[in-house]
């Protein structure tokens, strides 16, 4: 189950809720009473192995190798 992070819109109090995607929000602070809602937080992404870089799949550029199109012409003639 995923943790929400919730904020008392009267007291600034922050709290987290253990909730299933199905259950309603928490809508009322346990300190004060007040109106709550829930904070949506940017998460940070992390990515390791290979495969995520730009340099993992590029693929080679002919025209550097000297095998680009003039240098296929030359040798048909």
């Amino acid at each position: 189950m995923p943790v929400y992070e919730y904020e008392c819109s009267a007291c600034q109090h922050h709290f987290e809720r253990k909730q299933g995607f199905h259950e309603e929000p928490v809508a009322v602070c346990p300190v004060c009473e007040g109106e709550a809602r829930r904070v949506i937080c940017s998460v940070s992404v992390i990515f390791k192995g290979s495969g995520f870089y730009v340099t993992d799949h590029r693929k080679h550029d002919s025209i550097t190798e000297g095998e680009g199109p003039k240098a296929g012409k030359q040798k048909g003639k």
